[in-house]
């Protein structure tokens, strides 16, 4: 499928053709979740912690007799029913990643893709180079462009001065290549690769 290819001034400075196995694959919702939920899970620090009867601190000898009180019968002051007792069954410090087969994770990345095209969301940029790392120069560019929530795909290595321009910019994000990823593209409105990287991707998903 053919599409131009644009400058930074938003001026038409010819034409590339996508490839339908990378950037024309039938959108899949489930898929697109599935990656989602695998990326955010990875995230997962999974330091939540809380204390059991045995860690809490506290006597385990019998607060009171077992009959004549009029009481209910306890056993130990760590237990949960009592203030400053254990929690039962409370979260403890684990890993929460789980497993994802690479043949879906590569279908994922192709869908994600795919989804931006369908949409008319998909750009292709002819290069990141600006000559001045100027945030401010490189926002008016933006805005002229009505880029507001952007995700910028360069190639294997981001251009120094358009990575520290963008830095301060909200709703810009740039990425090499090897970076790109399900969670980030979708999370973003705009979809925007640079010739370089449009060549990286077909590489590694074709």
């Amino acid at each position: 499928m053919k599409c131009d290819v644009i400058s930074l001034e938003n001026e038409t400075v010819g034409s590339i053709d996508l490839d339908e196995t990378v950037f024309g694959v039938p959108v899949r919702g489930d898929i697109l979740a599935r990656m989602v939920n695998w990326q955010l899970a990875k995230r997962r620090a999974g330091t939540h912690k809380t204390k059991g009867v045995s860690e809490v601190s506290g006597t385990t000898k019998k607060p009171f007799r077992q009959k004549g009180t009029g009481r209910a019968r306890q056993g130990s002051m760590r237990s949960a029913q009592m203030r400053g007792g254990g929690i039962i069954f409370g979260p403890v410090v684990r890993d929460h990643a789980h497993d994802l087969t690479k043949k879906v994770r590569k279908l994922a990345l192709k869908t994600a893709l795919s989804a931006k095209q369908a949409d008319g969301k998909l750009v292709v940029l002819d290069s990141t180079q600006i000559k001045e790392a100027k945030t401010r120069d490189l926002a008016k560019t933006l805005e002229k462009l009505g880029w507001t929530s952007t995700l910028v795909i360069d190639g294997t290595e981001v251009d120094a001065n358009f990575a520290k321009a963008a830095r301060n910019i909200l709703g810009l994000d740039v990425l090499p290549s090897q970076g790109a990823n399900v969670h980030d593209i979708l999370r973003r409105q705009t979809l925007v690769l640079t010739k370089d990287a449009v060549a990286n991707l077909v590489e590694r998903l074709k």
